[in-house]
């Protein structure tokens, strides 16, 4: 008989997301992602002034506040058919590039490593054999021996003082866990240095945008950065050369540790490649423009129907009708009143709370959908679409973390290996390692422009009588992010986002058709139904931005256990 298991909150930051699943002769067989929180600013935001869209949107998230800022201002602009200037494009690059830097490193380190690492296993390893290990690997000066013995004892004290703080409540010593002690030990010691250069990203985004969470320095037509070279007040050299000195750290960190530390656990964990595919149709957004009109970009965007890597077809800018004409939502299976399925433009937002029904409606997200089908959204959906195309930065990064996974685990690893759970983390550390030489390159662009006398940074929005469609979308750390709005007499009329984490957490459709994360457990494997590690796995994998307890209940719905997740 199925066993039914109900976790809930699954994340370890914000914790509105549930998942449930049925599990029978030790592999799922059924699942249901479940938002567990009504966001409502579309709402809020109707009869308000476009331009102050973008401070109300970045609230949506605590983490992720720039993307949504961007995306909302190029809405409006998109709706005004409002170019800005290159100097404003490339600085919003450099809000983008930064921001990702960040997201990518918190989310290996900070929100999903516990599931691969055994910290408890640190304390049997030996540090010596640790930095041979880890110099094995890479030649990262943070790699002796002696710093190995300092966070072995830092944890060992934390373990003796019955304090673990972030190592708490998790699933130390669950048979799934195989990483060797030494493996372990370097891990958490770079999980600890991870928070210092994800302070350093920040640093860097604070200068460039004014402030972090939430910047200060978008605006509809431009950005509010002014810029001098020959000025204290304003974006001037020395500024522009700290922030470049805090992205070279951060990139050197990535590339010596993050992915390295990926190829590892990928290749200890090789028999994990199977399991997390789920839905193989994959979106992503063109982004990073080059110019000045966003004709031209750094990133690719595009689509892979069926994981059919023959089938891509490329997005070829940000007015592409190709992605504007073919998004819906459905509400089939959503607390909101109605059951339609619509584009943005003809949707409305009526809450209609209701309880969770597996077999009715069960969730506040709404279900995206392209050309009628559920997509997955993210890094995983962005380096297939560039590998499938060509993307010559693309292809030789993604072959060389292959090669390196190869080398560890000792068997060839192609290409199919990243349709998974260790795919989507292979493709993160991929892409954030591309994302740090993109913002340099953008950095040079930007001095380069500035060195010709272009000071430019805005172009003054005016807003006609009469009504204005426009949709703004962005390659957020966690997938293709849209925001849809229209505009009558100067007010906003509707207001619509489309965003990653519905595109994998949405519910069934009306035709039930399962969203990314439902599918995506299906045959996974359960070793323990009481201590459920391998859901965490798959889930963590997408980068859901939600967490803090956990909650597991029994068939009858009674709450057997409940572990606070750190």
């Amino acid at each position: 008989m199925a066993q039914k298991i109900t976790i809930d909150p699954i994340t370890r930051i914000e914790g509105h997301l549930r998942i449930d699943v049925e599990v029978d002769g030790g592999a799922i067989t059924n699942a249901w992602s479940s938002g567990q929180m009504f966001r409502g600013l579309e709402i809020i935001l109707q009869g308000r002034d476009p331009r102050d869209a973008q401070h109300f949107v970045q609230r949506i998230c605590g983490v992720c506040t720039t993307v949504h800022a961007l995306a909302s201002v190029r809405a409006v602009e998109d709706a005004l058919k409002l170019e800005i200037p290159l100097n404003a494009q490339l600085i919003r690059n450099l809000v983008q590039g930064i921001h990702c830097l960040q997201d990518h490193i918190v989310h290996f380190y900070a929100l999903s490593a516990l599931d691969w690492v055994d910290v408890v296993s640190a304390l049997d390893a030996d540090p010596v054999a640790t930095q041979r290990l880890a110099e094995s690997l890479s030649n990262w000066p943070g790699n002796s021996a002696k710093r190995f013995a300092a966070v072995k004892a830092k944890v060992q004290a934390l373990v003796e003082s019955g304090q673990l703080g972030p190592f708490a409540n998790a699933y130390w010593g669950h048979a799934a866990m195989k990483l060797p002690p030494e493996a372990n030990l370097m891990a958490v010691s770079h999980y600890l240095e991870a928070l210092d250069y994800q302070r350093k990203a920040t640093v860097a985004l604070g200068i460039i945008g004014g402030k972090d969470p939430h910047v200060q320095n978008l605006a509809v037509g431009g950005v509010a950065t002014a810029v001098n070279p020959d000025n204290q007040a304003t974006l001037n050299m020395e500024r522009l050369y700290k922030i470049k000195q805090q992205v070279e750290e951060v990139r050197d960190f990535i590339n010596n540790v993050y992915l390295v530390d990926l190829a590892a656990v990928g290749a200890l964990y090789a028999e994990w490649l199977p399991y997390g595919a789920g839905v193989t149709n994959y979106l992503a957004a063109p982004d990073m423009p080059t110019n000045a009109a966003a004709t031209s970009f750094d990133l690719p965007g595009g689509t892979i129907m069926g994981g059919d890597l023959a089938s891509v077809k490329l997005f070829s800018d940000f007015k592409d009708p190709s992605f504007r004409d073919n998004v819906q939502e459905s509400i089939a299976r959503g607390w909101y009143d109605g059951d339609w399925q619509k584009h943005p433009y003809e949707e409305d937002t009526k809450p209609k709370p209701g309880d969770f029904d597996e077999n009715g409606r069960y969730t506040w997200l709404k279900a995206p959908r392209f050309e009628g089908k559920p997509m997955q959204v993210g890094p995983l959906a962005q380096m297939l679409v560039g590998y499938a195309s060509g993307h010559d930065e693309i292809v030789k990064r993604v072959n060389g973390a292959l090669d390196l996974v190869s080398s560890i685990a000792g068997v060839r690893v192609g290409p199919d290996a990243l349709f998974g759970t260790l795919g989507r983390h292979a493709a993160r550390a991929v892409r954030c390692s591309l994302m740090a030489d993109l913002t340099l390159k953008h950095w040079e662009m930007l001095v380069d422009n500035i060195g010709k006398g272009d000071l430019e940074i805005f172009n003054p929005p005016v807003f006609p009588k009469g009504e204005q469609k426009g949709m703004g979308w962005h390659e957020a750390p966690r997938g293709l992010l849209s925001h849809w709005i229209i505009i009558q007499d100067g007010k906003i009329k509707n207001y619509q986002c489309v965003v990653p984490s519905t595109w994998n957490a949405g519910p069934r459709d009306s035709q039930d058709q399962l969203g990314p994360y439902e599918a995506s457990l299906l045959a996974n494997p359960i070793a323990d139904p009481e201590r459920p590690l391998e859901v965490l796995r798959t889930i963590h994998s997408f980068d859901p931005c939600i967490a803090c307890a956990i909650h597991m209940l029994d068939p009858e719905g009674r709450e057997v256990v409940k572990v606070k997740a750190l």
